[in-house]
Formats: structure tokens, C-alpha cells, sequence
């Protein structure tokens, strides 16, 4: 089937192409009603839920779909129907069902790792002509849970070689039978678990807001009818589908663009460059299938050993264009279009999947593990911002990283075992209009742990919390800032991290520069001070001992000698940029105990840094990490514009 067969043919759509358009104030309205409702079940679930990172960090979202299983809501990026129904034809259905699955191979790829638990429950309402209620949609919400078994805490293990390793799987399953629990099931999940009373209650949570939030769409479906609200849902898709069509693609020139990046380890083998490459083929409106993007990702590297594969190949890759999608948005007209643009399944007849054969890094064959696929959704993301770079002179973001997980265990003054995780952002790229952000984070409303909670309820003392100075990639507009935070123990205990890009750094555009790297220092600036891997489940640290997380920043946009002056004196007032940086990086002079820089100073290091300049320089830049992992080369083939 084509594009335009899903677009013009069911089971895309619920309506005919020929239906009489639904009142546009009322698609605004039904649009309104359902991102009023994915809010009210996740906040519902943060008010409710127990383990710190589902209501404190926040990191779990919700969807709302359609009866053929498009994704309605647009604000963020969620899971997918399509395994539940696969398993549960929706004709069996019944009232007060919800269903429950965190198996990433059984998800249609749209869980990534275990820990990531899934709810499901669906919508009923009477068709017309109907004698009982049937499935017209569905609300879902998932989430990161602190634990679901396998063999570290936390579910996690950096080393692991199989999934098996990982926790407890679980495909598609009746978790609620018409509004009664399945208590043997749960009782088997929290068995397997070492946090069993928080996720007895975050599951709770969960089951009871969707439900909360299925009841509130049957009172939409009741006031309005189901065929006048469906006809609602295919003019929202249809609105997006268009919207992207006109203000998005057609910023693209027809063409071909290749670009690729890397994750640097596995946990298992040696540091290496495992490649993720995308080949982006923008095509014509009279092309057959319709104007839209190809993203092709043969090159990329095989199946690693570790844990950082990602099962994106399924449901056609259903999950992941719809992950990608929202990159689109940096093409918007201005900032505040880009803020408008939401991304529901409208964006799918426009974006086309094509993936290399199984054996790869997103195209794993079971039981390859994947908790720490992170390292590769995240680096896709940047790696597609890549191509579209190549393709519109450099107008879109430098590269950023900003999710990675940090944490310590073991038994507070008590005795009790906890488990503190935290998933702690870093800086965006510098923009061709802006500066990139300070600390921010890819899932929407995650926030960090809040110091006064961490410090009541674990054994240690946030002595610091703070912007780390420098690490923003200079550029013309330079990058975010990462954190820095500094956690002194009053307890044994031992440290684990899942984070990448603690060699390599996220790269700058169009003369910018790559930002600074994630890294953990243990007693920093003492004598014993040594650094931690960035891949590690059980690193000891011991009562009195400090260490020092500091995340990624932001890669650069533009020339860092064009910045002005004045802004330069400012980050430097602000201490986002030393004084040492400001020289080395911007050719801007600013002596010790002085707020203004030396302007005849600046303008000669200025020059002197220009005439130093290769006449053939990248159009991205990877900074020193590239080099130790390459085998010396400085750049990749891919980062001129003419490759």
C-alpha cells in the first residue's frame, strides 16, 4: 500500500475522504478535550504513585489513540496499541479491561527496555445502529519504574548479554478483568521486583488513571455522537499531515543526504564506534508515492554485544518515526510555530521507513538486550537533525544529549534497601537564531530530584547543584549548559550510571563547536580523585566520599569568533564561560578582576585564530573524543557537505 492508499483508504481512516468536513471550531474543541484529558491522567498518576521516578522525576507519559490505533494527542511520545490488539482482538473486549506489557520484543518496538511499564485500557461508546458499546479508542500511559528484577538494581545491568538478564518480561496480558485485578499476575511482577511496595502503587496509579481518563472520552463520544467525533480525529490527522507537508517538507530540497553518528560503548567490548546512519531521500510532490521523506538506515552498525540495541524495525517502524518526527519542527517559520506544531499519527504518511536487514543495532534479533538503547533513539535523533542540516545550510540545531541515568543503592540508617535513579539532562544545541538551553530534558515535564526529597529519604548530602561552566559548545550561538552536582555520602553505598557521550561529544554545525562530555569524578580535586565509567552497576563509594556528576553540554552553532564581544562578557559575568574559554574559544580577551574584555586584544586573537584555520574544515565538528575512537582521523567522511 502507498502513502496516499493509507491516507485515502481505511483502516487509516475512520471516515471517507468524500464525509463532509466536521465543524472546525468543534475539531478544536474535540482536540482541546483529549490534550485535556492526557493531562488529567498524568496528573493524576504523579499525585498518586510512590517511586521516585514516576512522581517525582516524572519520567512516564500518556497517549490517547484511535480505534485503528493512531496516536491523538501530540504533545510527546508514547507507546503503541498495536501489541495489545494483536494479542487481544478488540472484538473481545469489554468494559473495565486494562491490559499491561513491558516485553521490548513482543512491544512492536515501542517499549524500549524493560523497566518501561505499559498500561492499556479502551474507550467504549455505542456505535450507530449498535445494541451494545464497542472499542472506539484508547487511553495508555507508561513508564520508567525503579525495578523490575534481573540481576542488578534498578533493572539496568550495563554488562548484560541478553535480555534475559534484564528483568521479568511480560507480553501483552489481561491485567484487569472487567474492572477486577488480575492479583496473581501482580503478585508474580512484584515478587520479581525489589521495590515491590512502589510498584504495587505505581501500577495502581496507573490502571486507575486510565480508566479515570477512558471514562471521561465515553462522555465525549456520548455528548457529540461517534461518528461526528471520528470525523474529528481524521480532520486532526489530516490537519497535521498537511501542516507538515507545506510549512515542513517544503523547506527540504529534493535530494539525497547521508549522515551518521555513534555510540561509543556497549558495556561488554571496548570503547568503539558503533554506527547509526541515516540516509534521508526527500522526494517530489509527483514522485509516486507522494511528496514525503525516506529515511533509510542501512549502514548501520551490527548488533552489539551490550546492551544498547533498540527493537525499531517493527509495526513498519510505526514508534520510531513518530519518535523522530518532532526533529521536523526546528524548520518552523519561527520559535513560537515550532511550539505549535504538535506531532500525532498524521506525520506517518509523510515519513517512509526503510530498514537494513535483522542483525543490527535497530534491528536486534531476540534475545540481544536493549536497557541501554538510549544510546542509540537518542543519538537517531541527532543523527536525523544531521541530514536535514546537510540539506538546509546548517539552519537547524547542534547536537545535544540529554537523558542519562544516575544513581546510588544499598541500606539507608535503617537498614531498608533503597534505590536512588535519576535521570539528570543536559544541554541543546545552539540554535541559528539562540543560544541552545541550560539542562533540559527530552522527556517533557521530567524534572531532576528535588535535593530537599533526596536528602530526607537517602543517605547522602547534596553539597552542589549548578550549571557546569564551559560546557557548552562555543559557537556563534553557543550550546546549553549540563548540570553539575556534587553528592557527598554519609553511608556505604555503591554508584551506577547508564549514560553515554562520555567520549564523544555533541557535535557543533556551521563552524560551531562540540560541547563537553558527561563524566562522574569520585573525590574531586583530592588525592585520591579518580573517575568513574560511565557504564558501571556497582561502583563502591564510601561514607564521607564525594563524587561529581557532571552532563553533557550543548554542541555549538556558527563561527564562536563571531559571537560578540558583549555576549561573551556576559556569559563570562553569568559564569557560563571562564575567562580561559572565552580566549581560547571566542578570541575574547578578559583579564582577571575585569567585567569588559580588551577589544583591540580580542580583535588581533581574533585574527590570529582565523589565519590559523584549515582551508577545507568540517561542517560539523565531533571534538577530541572522535579522534581516540577513529584511529586517529579527525572527522568522518560524512561531515563535509558534499558527501
Amino acid at each position: 500500500m502507498t502513502v496516499i492508499d493509507m491516507v485515502n483508504n481505511k483502516p487509516y481512516r475512520l471516515t471517507p475522504v468524500d464525509a463532509p468536513a466536521p465543524d472546525p471550531v468543534l475539531v478544536e474543541i474535540v482536540a482541546g478535550y483529549l490534550a485535556s484529558v492526557e493531562m488529567e491522567v498524568e496528573t493524576a498518576i504523579a499525585r498518586t504513585s510512590r517511586s521516585p521516578m514516576i512522581r517525582d522525576a516524572h519520567d512516564f507519559r500518556a497517549g490517547i489513540y484511535d480505534r485503528n490505533m493512531r496516536k491523538l494527542t501530540g504533545r510527546s511520545y508514547s507507546a503503541l496499541v498495536q501489541p495489545v490488539v494483536r494479542d487481544f482482538p478488540i472484538d473481545t473486549m469489554k468494559p473495565g479491561d486494562v491490559f499491561f506489557h513491558n516485553d521490548v520484543y513482543l512491544s512492536e518496538g515501542g517499549i524500549g527496555h524493560l523497566p518501561d511499564l505499559c498500561v492499556t485500557v479502551p474507550v467504549f461508546a455505542t456505535l450507530p445502529g449498535a445494541d451494545e458499546p464497542s472499542v472506539v479508542a484508547f487511553v495508555q500511559a507508561f513508564g520508567h519504574h525503579d525495578d523490575i528484577g534481573g540481576c542488578c538494581p534498578g533493572s539496568m545491568p550495563s554488562g548484560a548479554t541478553s535480555v534475559y538478564e534484564e528483568g521479568l518480561m511480560v507480553p501483552p496480558i489481561k491485567l484487569w478483568d472487567q474492572g477486577v485485578p488480575n492479583e496473581a499476575a501482580l503478585r508474580i511482577m512484584t515478587r520479581n521486583s525489589r521495590m515491590p511496595d512502589a510498584l504495587a502503587a505505581d501500577l495502581d496509579a496507573e490502571c486507575s488513571a486510565c480508566l479515570m481518563g477512558a471514562r471521561r472520552l465515553t462522555e465525549l463520544f456520548a455528548r457529540y455522537g461517534v461518528e461526528t467525533i471520528e470525523g474529528c480525529f481524521d480532520a486532526s490527522m489530516d490537519a497535521c499531515t498537511e501542516t507538515y507537508r507545506r510549512e515542513i517538507l517544503s523547506k527540504i530540497p529534493v535530494g539525497e543526504y547521508t549522515w551518521e553518528d555513534y555510540a561509543e560503548h556497549d558495556g561488554v567490548d571496548e570503547p568503539m564506534l558503533h554506527v547509526q546512519r541515516i540516509t534521508m531521500t526527500k522526494t517530489a510532490p509527483e514522485d509516486e508515492g507522494g511528496e514525503r521523506l525516506i529515511l533509510d538506515f542501512t549502514g548501520t552498525g551490527p548488533q552489539a554485544k551490550g546492551p544498547i540495541n533498540h527493537c525499531g524495525d517493527y509495526s513498519d517502524g510505526n514508534f520510531l518515526a513518530k519518535w523522530l518526527a518532532p526533529v521536523l519542527r526546528s524548520l518552523a517559520d519561527t520559535p513560537e510555530r515550532m511550539a505549535e506544531l504538535d506531532v500525532n499519527e498524521g506525520i506517518i504518511p509523510l515519513i517512509e521507513m526503510k530498514f537494513p536487514e535483522p542483525g543490527t543495532l535497530i534491528t536486534p534479533i531476540f534475545p540481544a538486550p536493549t536497557n541501554a538503547r538510549t544510546f542509540v533513539i537518542l543519538r537517531l535523533l541527532g543523527v536525523l537533525t544531521g541530514a536535514i542540516a546537510k540539506a538546509v545550510d546548517g539552519n537547524m540545531p547542534a547536537d545535544q544529549e540529554t537523558i542519562r541515568y544516575t544513581g546510588v543503592y544499598g541500606e539507608d540508617f535503617e537498614g531498608q534497601s533503597y534505590l536512588m535513579r535519576e535521570v539528570l539532562g543536559g544541554g541543546s544545541g545552539g540554535r541559528y537564531y539562540a543560544d541552545g538551553e541550560d539542562t533540559i530534558h527530552v522527556v517533557p515535564d521530567s524534572r531532576n530530584l528535588p535535593t530537599e526529597f533526596t536528602e530526607s529519604r537517602f543517605p547522602f548530602i547534596v553539597e552542589k547543584l549548578g550549571l557546569a561552566k564551559d560546557s557548552g559548545g562555543a559557537g556563534r550561538y553557543r550550546g546549553g549548559l549540563g548540570y553539575e552536582k556534587h553528592i557527598r555520602m554519609l553511608k556505604d553505598a555503591h554508584f551506577m550510571s547508564i549514560a553515554d557521550r562520555s567520549i564523544l561529544a555533541c557535535w557543533g554545525v556551521k563552524g560551531g563547536k562540540a560541547g563537553s562530555p558527561f563524566s562522574v569524578v569520585i573525590n574531586p580535586g583530592e588525592p585520591n580523585e579518580r573517575l568513574f565509567d560511565a557504564l558501571t552497576d556497582a561502583e563502591p563509594i564510601r561514607a564521607g566520599e564525594t563524587f561529581r556528576i557532571r552532563t553533557t553540554g550543548g554542541g555549538g552553532w556558527g563561527d564562536p569568533l563571531e559571537r560578540p564581544i558583549d555576549e561573551v562578557e556576559r556569559d563570562v559575568l553569568w559564569n557560563k564561560v571562564s575567562r580561559e574559554a572565552a580566549a581560547t574559544d571566542y578570541g575574547v580577551v578578559i583579564a582577571e578582576g575585569e567585567a569588559n574584555a580588551d577589544a583591540s586584544a580580542s580583535e588581533k586573537l581574533r585574527g590570529e585564530m582565523r589565519g590559523a584555520r584549515a582551508d577545507n574544515e568540517p561542517f560539523f565538528d565531533r571534538g577530541p573524543g572522535y579522534e581516540r575512537l577513529s584511529g586517529g582521523a579527525k572527522f568522518a567522511k560524512y561531515d563535509f557537505l558534499d558527501s
